[in-house]
Protein backbone atom coordinates (compact mmCIF):
# COMPACT_ATOMS: atom_id res chain seq x y z
CA UNK A 1 0.00 0.00 0.00
CA UNK A 2 1.22 3.63 -0.46
CA UNK A 3 1.71 6.03 1.95
CA UNK A 4 0.99 8.88 -0.33
CA UNK A 5 -2.33 10.83 1.13
CA UNK A 6 -4.83 10.66 -1.11
CA UNK A 7 -5.69 13.52 -3.15
CA UNK A 8 -9.73 14.58 -3.41
CA UNK A 9 -10.58 15.02 -7.37
CA UNK A 10 -10.59 18.68 -8.72
CA UNK A 11 -13.48 20.57 -7.60
CA UNK A 12 -15.89 20.92 -10.87
CA UNK A 13 -17.39 24.32 -11.75
CA UNK A 14 -19.77 25.53 -14.42
CA UNK A 15 -19.44 28.88 -16.06
CA UNK A 16 -22.57 30.53 -18.39
CA UNK A 17 -20.97 33.00 -20.60
CA UNK A 18 -18.21 31.70 -20.69
CA UNK A 19 -16.87 33.18 -24.23
CA UNK A 20 -17.19 36.77 -22.73
CA UNK A 21 -15.28 39.20 -21.20
CA UNK A 22 -15.88 38.41 -17.75
CA UNK A 23 -16.36 34.51 -18.20
CA UNK A 24 -13.06 34.71 -20.32
CA UNK A 25 -11.33 35.56 -17.12
CA UNK A 26 -13.11 33.88 -14.51
CA UNK A 27 -12.43 30.34 -16.44
CA UNK A 28 -8.57 31.45 -16.35
CA UNK A 29 -8.47 32.47 -12.60
CA UNK A 30 -10.91 29.29 -11.59
CA UNK A 31 -8.57 27.09 -13.84
CA UNK A 32 -5.21 28.70 -11.88
CA UNK A 33 -7.07 27.65 -8.39
CA UNK A 34 -7.54 24.43 -9.71
CA UNK A 35 -11.08 24.28 -10.35
CA UNK A 36 -11.96 22.01 -13.26
CA UNK A 37 -13.84 24.41 -15.56
CA UNK A 38 -17.07 23.38 -17.70
CA UNK A 39 -18.20 25.91 -20.05
CA UNK A 40 -21.61 26.84 -21.85
CA UNK A 41 -21.13 28.39 -25.61
CA UNK A 42 -24.05 28.50 -28.29
CA UNK A 43 -21.70 28.85 -31.34
CA UNK A 44 -18.86 26.94 -32.22
CA UNK A 45 -16.76 29.79 -32.17
CA UNK A 46 -17.49 30.57 -28.46
CA UNK A 47 -16.87 26.69 -28.29
CA UNK A 48 -14.12 26.87 -29.82
CA UNK A 49 -12.61 30.47 -27.47
CA UNK A 50 -13.54 28.34 -24.46
CA UNK A 51 -11.85 25.43 -25.13
CA UNK A 52 -8.52 27.69 -25.90
CA UNK A 53 -8.68 28.92 -22.31
CA UNK A 54 -8.51 25.04 -21.54
CA UNK A 55 -12.40 24.42 -20.09
CA UNK A 56 -14.20 21.97 -21.43
CA UNK A 57 -16.54 23.18 -23.79
CA UNK A 58 -20.71 22.09 -23.80
CA UNK A 59 -22.67 23.42 -26.44
CA UNK A 60 -26.46 24.67 -24.78
CA UNK A 61 -28.14 27.80 -24.39
CA UNK A 62 -29.83 29.25 -20.95
CA UNK A 63 -33.39 28.31 -22.69
CA UNK A 64 -33.04 24.93 -23.27
CA UNK A 65 -33.54 23.09 -19.63
CA UNK A 66 -33.34 19.58 -20.86
CA UNK A 67 -29.53 20.31 -22.06
CA UNK A 68 -28.94 22.83 -18.55
CA UNK A 69 -29.72 20.01 -16.59
CA UNK A 70 -27.91 16.94 -18.51
CA UNK A 71 -24.68 19.79 -18.32
CA UNK A 72 -24.44 20.25 -14.61
CA UNK A 73 -23.61 16.59 -13.78
CA UNK A 74 -21.39 16.74 -10.99
CA UNK A 75 -21.04 20.43 -10.80
CA UNK A 76 -20.23 21.49 -7.27
CA UNK A 77 -20.53 25.44 -7.86
CA UNK A 78 -22.32 27.08 -11.18
CA UNK A 79 -21.65 30.79 -11.83
CA UNK A 80 -23.95 32.43 -13.66
CA UNK A 81 -22.42 34.97 -15.64
CA UNK A 82 -24.27 34.95 -19.32
CA UNK A 83 -26.51 38.28 -19.63
CA UNK A 84 -27.69 40.08 -22.72
CA UNK A 85 -25.81 43.78 -22.32
CA UNK A 86 -27.66 46.21 -24.21
CA UNK A 87 -28.53 50.16 -23.75
CA UNK A 88 -31.68 49.62 -25.68
CA UNK A 89 -33.80 46.79 -26.98
CA UNK A 90 -37.60 45.29 -26.78
CA UNK A 91 -38.01 44.43 -22.58
CA UNK A 92 -39.24 40.70 -24.10
CA UNK A 93 -35.65 40.02 -25.56
CA UNK A 94 -34.02 41.23 -21.70
CA UNK A 95 -36.74 39.04 -19.69
CA UNK A 96 -36.46 35.87 -21.91
CA UNK A 97 -32.36 35.89 -21.70
CA UNK A 98 -31.57 37.41 -18.35
CA UNK A 99 -34.77 36.77 -15.98
CA UNK A 100 -36.47 33.08 -17.85
CA UNK A 101 -32.60 32.15 -18.70
CA UNK A 102 -31.43 32.77 -15.53
CA UNK A 103 -34.71 30.62 -13.82
CA UNK A 104 -33.73 27.76 -16.02
CA UNK A 105 -30.38 27.79 -14.63
CA UNK A 106 -30.99 28.31 -11.09
CA UNK A 107 -33.50 25.28 -11.49
CA UNK A 108 -31.26 22.90 -13.56
CA UNK A 109 -28.84 23.75 -10.78
CA UNK A 110 -31.36 22.86 -8.21
CA UNK A 111 -32.56 19.49 -10.03
CA UNK A 112 -28.85 18.51 -10.73
CA UNK A 113 -27.56 18.73 -6.43
CA UNK A 114 -25.63 21.97 -7.30
CA UNK A 115 -24.50 23.43 -3.88
CA UNK A 116 -24.54 27.04 -4.82
CA UNK A 117 -25.29 29.32 -7.63
CA UNK A 118 -22.85 32.46 -7.76
CA UNK A 119 -25.22 34.72 -9.87
CA UNK A 120 -23.40 37.80 -11.69
CA UNK A 121 -25.97 40.69 -10.74
CA UNK A 122 -25.39 44.12 -11.49
CA UNK A 123 -24.98 47.65 -9.15
CA UNK A 124 -27.36 49.01 -11.44
CA UNK A 125 -30.54 46.73 -9.47
CA UNK A 126 -30.59 49.73 -7.25
CA UNK A 127 -30.94 52.62 -9.60
CA UNK A 128 -34.16 54.27 -9.68
CA UNK A 129 -35.10 57.59 -10.53
CA UNK A 130 -31.71 59.62 -12.11
CA UNK A 131 -31.03 61.19 -9.25
CA UNK A 132 -27.02 61.27 -7.57
CA UNK A 133 -26.32 58.12 -5.13
CA UNK A 134 -23.23 58.19 -3.05
CA UNK A 135 -21.90 55.32 -0.59
CA UNK A 136 -24.92 53.02 -1.50
CA UNK A 137 -25.15 49.62 0.27
CA UNK A 138 -27.27 46.63 0.22
CA UNK A 139 -29.74 47.90 2.57
CA UNK A 140 -30.96 49.55 -0.48
CA UNK A 141 -34.14 48.61 -2.14
CA UNK A 142 -34.16 47.62 -6.25
CA UNK A 143 -36.42 49.54 -8.67
CA UNK A 144 -37.28 48.42 -11.87
CA UNK A 145 -37.77 51.75 -14.35
CA UNK A 146 -39.43 50.92 -17.90
CA UNK A 147 -36.48 53.27 -19.33
CA UNK A 148 -34.13 50.97 -18.36
CA UNK A 149 -34.52 47.25 -19.52
CA UNK A 150 -31.47 46.10 -18.82
CA UNK A 151 -31.34 47.41 -14.99
CA UNK A 152 -34.49 46.38 -14.25
CA UNK A 153 -33.89 42.88 -16.24
CA UNK A 154 -30.61 41.71 -13.69
CA UNK A 155 -32.79 43.18 -10.73
CA UNK A 156 -35.89 40.50 -11.74
CA UNK A 157 -33.35 37.97 -12.17
CA UNK A 158 -31.42 39.04 -8.85
CA UNK A 159 -35.07 38.04 -7.35
CA UNK A 160 -35.05 34.63 -9.27
CA UNK A 161 -31.83 33.86 -7.94
CA UNK A 162 -31.80 34.71 -4.19
CA UNK A 163 -35.79 33.72 -4.21
CA UNK A 164 -34.10 29.89 -4.79
CA UNK A 165 -32.14 29.58 -1.88
CA UNK A 166 -32.29 26.97 0.54
CA UNK A 167 -35.67 25.93 -1.65
CA UNK A 168 -33.49 21.84 -1.22
CA UNK A 169 -31.05 21.10 1.74
CA UNK A 170 -27.65 21.91 1.01
CA UNK A 171 -28.64 24.36 -1.76
CA UNK A 172 -27.60 27.88 -1.79
CA UNK A 173 -27.68 31.42 -3.72
CA UNK A 174 -26.10 34.45 -3.83
CA UNK A 175 -25.61 37.25 -6.18
CA UNK A 176 -22.64 39.71 -6.34
CA UNK A 177 -23.49 43.07 -7.90
CA UNK A 178 -20.38 44.81 -9.75
CA UNK A 179 -20.39 48.59 -11.41
CA UNK A 180 -18.70 49.22 -14.35
CA UNK A 181 -16.54 46.40 -15.12
CA UNK A 182 -13.18 47.07 -16.76
CA UNK A 183 -9.66 45.68 -17.71
CA UNK A 184 -7.43 45.18 -20.78
CA UNK A 185 -9.54 43.32 -23.43
CA UNK A 186 -13.04 45.18 -22.43
CA UNK A 187 -15.17 45.64 -25.39
CA UNK A 188 -16.68 48.58 -24.79
CA UNK A 189 -13.76 50.36 -25.35
CA UNK A 190 -13.24 50.12 -28.75
CA UNK A 191 -16.86 51.97 -28.97
CA UNK A 192 -15.71 54.81 -26.79
CA UNK A 193 -12.41 54.99 -28.97
CA UNK A 194 -14.76 55.23 -32.24
CA UNK A 195 -17.55 57.59 -30.85
CA UNK A 196 -13.95 59.97 -29.94
CA UNK A 197 -12.90 59.68 -33.52
CA UNK A 198 -15.90 60.60 -34.91
CA UNK A 199 -16.68 63.41 -33.19
CA UNK A 200 -19.42 62.25 -31.14
CA UNK A 201 -18.13 61.91 -28.03
CA UNK A 202 -19.55 64.47 -25.30
CA UNK A 203 -19.03 64.38 -21.84
CA UNK A 204 -22.74 64.39 -19.90
CA UNK A 205 -22.68 66.81 -17.50
CA UNK A 206 -18.89 67.45 -17.59
CA UNK A 207 -17.92 64.22 -16.38
CA UNK A 208 -17.49 65.23 -12.98
CA UNK A 209 -19.60 62.46 -11.59
CA UNK A 210 -18.09 60.53 -8.74
CA UNK A 211 -17.77 56.94 -10.18
CA UNK A 212 -16.85 53.42 -8.56
CA UNK A 213 -15.33 50.76 -11.04
CA UNK A 214 -14.56 47.45 -10.93
CA UNK A 215 -11.52 45.92 -12.36
CA UNK A 216 -12.41 42.14 -13.98
CA UNK A 217 -9.79 40.73 -11.94
CA UNK A 218 -11.31 41.97 -8.80
CA UNK A 219 -15.13 40.82 -9.72
CA UNK A 220 -13.46 37.29 -10.63
CA UNK A 221 -11.88 37.13 -7.28
CA UNK A 222 -15.42 38.38 -5.23
CA UNK A 223 -16.73 35.18 -7.28
CA UNK A 224 -14.90 32.54 -6.31
CA UNK A 225 -14.59 34.20 -2.60
CA UNK A 226 -18.71 34.00 -2.90
CA UNK A 227 -18.39 29.98 -4.04
CA UNK A 228 -17.48 29.49 -0.44
CA UNK A 229 -17.88 32.31 1.79
CA UNK A 230 -20.97 34.16 2.88
CA UNK A 231 -24.77 33.32 4.09
CA UNK A 232 -26.96 31.90 1.22
CA UNK A 233 -29.86 34.60 -0.06
CA UNK A 234 -27.40 37.56 -0.51
CA UNK A 235 -26.42 40.17 -2.49
CA UNK A 236 -22.71 41.99 -2.25
CA UNK A 237 -21.22 45.24 -4.05
CA UNK A 238 -17.59 44.92 -4.91
CA UNK A 239 -15.76 47.48 -6.21
CA UNK A 240 -11.98 48.54 -6.64
CA UNK A 241 -12.09 50.03 -3.43
CA UNK A 242 -11.15 53.77 -4.75
CA UNK A 243 -13.62 56.13 -6.21
CA UNK A 244 -12.91 58.29 -9.25
CA UNK A 245 -14.93 60.50 -11.55
CA UNK A 246 -16.09 59.96 -14.73
CA UNK A 247 -14.15 62.39 -16.80
CA UNK A 248 -10.78 61.05 -14.65
CA UNK A 249 -11.58 57.03 -15.73
CA UNK A 250 -12.25 57.63 -18.95
CA UNK A 251 -9.73 59.89 -20.25
CA UNK A 252 -7.53 57.21 -18.49
CA UNK A 253 -9.32 54.42 -20.69
CA UNK A 254 -9.16 56.27 -23.50
CA UNK A 255 -5.38 57.72 -23.26
CA UNK A 256 -4.52 53.91 -23.32
CA UNK A 257 -5.55 53.50 -26.93
CA UNK A 258 -3.95 57.04 -27.90
CA UNK A 259 -7.13 58.86 -27.97
CA UNK A 260 -7.99 61.82 -26.06
CA UNK A 261 -11.56 62.88 -25.78
CA UNK A 262 -12.05 66.66 -25.62
CA UNK A 263 -13.78 68.40 -23.49
CA UNK A 264 -17.18 68.70 -25.32
CA UNK A 265 -20.16 68.63 -22.79
CA UNK A 266 -24.01 68.08 -22.67
CA UNK A 267 -25.74 69.13 -19.64
CA UNK A 268 -27.72 66.14 -18.19
CA UNK A 269 -31.26 67.79 -18.72
CA UNK A 270 -30.11 67.92 -22.29
CA UNK A 271 -29.35 64.55 -22.87
CA UNK A 272 -31.81 63.53 -21.27
CA UNK A 273 -34.54 65.05 -23.45
CA UNK A 274 -32.81 64.01 -26.28
CA UNK A 275 -32.49 60.73 -25.46
CA UNK A 276 -36.10 60.85 -24.73
CA UNK A 277 -36.90 61.78 -28.60
CA UNK A 278 -34.46 59.78 -30.25
CA UNK A 279 -35.76 56.16 -28.15
CA UNK A 280 -39.42 57.68 -29.21
CA UNK A 281 -38.49 57.97 -32.91
CA UNK A 282 -36.58 54.58 -32.80
CA UNK A 283 -40.14 52.88 -30.88
CA UNK A 284 -42.41 54.52 -34.02
CA UNK A 285 -39.87 54.10 -36.82
CA UNK A 286 -38.73 50.69 -36.06
CA UNK A 287 -35.51 51.91 -36.69
CA UNK A 288 -32.23 49.37 -36.28
CA UNK A 289 -29.65 49.65 -33.91
CA UNK A 290 -29.67 51.38 -30.70
CA UNK A 291 -30.48 55.12 -30.67
CA UNK A 292 -26.77 57.43 -30.28
CA UNK A 293 -28.04 58.38 -26.22
CA UNK A 294 -30.67 55.92 -24.57
CA UNK A 295 -32.21 56.72 -20.80
CA UNK A 296 -30.61 53.52 -19.50
CA UNK A 297 -27.41 54.92 -20.66
CA UNK A 298 -27.40 58.09 -19.00
CA UNK A 299 -29.01 56.63 -16.04
CA UNK A 300 -25.83 54.54 -15.41
CA UNK A 301 -23.66 57.47 -15.90
CA UNK A 302 -25.10 60.58 -16.06
CA UNK A 303 -24.79 61.09 -12.21
CA UNK A 304 -22.90 60.43 -9.13
CA UNK A 305 -22.79 56.37 -8.49
CA UNK A 306 -20.56 55.11 -5.55
CA UNK A 307 -20.25 51.89 -3.81
CA UNK A 308 -20.05 51.26 0.35
CA UNK A 309 -18.46 47.63 -0.15
CA UNK A 310 -17.67 46.83 3.85
CA UNK A 311 -20.31 44.02 3.72
CA UNK A 312 -18.00 42.00 1.22
CA UNK A 313 -15.21 42.61 2.84
CA UNK A 314 -16.64 41.82 6.29
CA UNK A 315 -18.54 38.78 4.75
CA UNK A 316 -16.56 37.58 2.04
CA UNK A 317 -13.20 38.43 3.54
CA UNK A 318 -13.74 40.32 0.13
CA UNK A 319 -10.43 42.76 -0.58
CA UNK A 320 -9.64 44.47 -4.26
CA UNK A 321 -6.85 42.20 -5.66
CA UNK A 322 -5.89 44.55 -8.40
CA UNK A 323 -5.99 48.53 -7.94
CA UNK A 324 -6.69 51.05 -10.05
CA UNK A 325 -3.42 52.20 -10.62
CA UNK A 326 -1.97 48.51 -11.45
CA UNK A 327 -5.28 47.78 -13.76
CA UNK A 328 -4.20 50.94 -15.76
CA UNK A 329 -0.40 50.23 -16.36
CA UNK A 330 -2.31 46.80 -17.51
CA UNK A 331 -3.91 48.55 -20.18
CA UNK A 332 -1.26 50.87 -20.96
CA UNK A 333 1.94 48.79 -20.24
CA UNK A 334 4.56 50.98 -22.35
CA UNK A 335 3.33 54.12 -20.36
CA UNK A 336 3.58 55.40 -16.64
CA UNK A 337 -0.12 56.26 -16.24
CA UNK A 338 -0.66 59.22 -13.75
CA UNK A 339 -2.21 58.49 -10.69
CA UNK A 340 -5.94 60.34 -9.91
CA UNK A 341 -6.88 60.91 -13.39
CA UNK A 342 -10.35 59.18 -13.59
CA UNK A 343 -12.75 58.52 -16.51
CA UNK A 344 -15.92 57.67 -17.86
CA UNK A 345 -18.66 58.33 -21.43
CA UNK A 346 -20.93 57.61 -23.44
CA UNK A 347 -20.29 54.42 -24.41
CA UNK A 348 -19.44 52.37 -21.61
CA UNK A 349 -19.39 48.89 -19.86
CA UNK A 350 -21.57 49.14 -17.53
CA UNK A 351 -21.54 46.28 -14.93
CA UNK A 352 -22.75 44.67 -15.44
Amino acid sequence: MSDLPSQSPPRLALVTGGSGFVGGHLIRRLLSDGWRVRALGRSAEARASIEALGAEPVASDLLDRAALLHVMDGVEVVFHVAAHFKLWGPMSLFRRINIDGTRNVVEAAERASVRRVVYVSAAAVVMGRPEPMRGVTEEMPLHKMPFAPYATSKAEAEEVVLAANGRRVGFSTVAIRPPFIWGPDMPALGHMVEAVRTGQFQWVAGGGQALSTCHVDNLCHALILAADRGPGGQAWFVSDGEDTTLKSFLTRLLDSRGVTPGDRAISFGLAWTMAGVMGTAWRIFRRKGEPPITRQMLRLIGRDFTLDIRRAREELGYSPVTSPDDGMRRMHPCKVVPANTALHGNHLAAAS
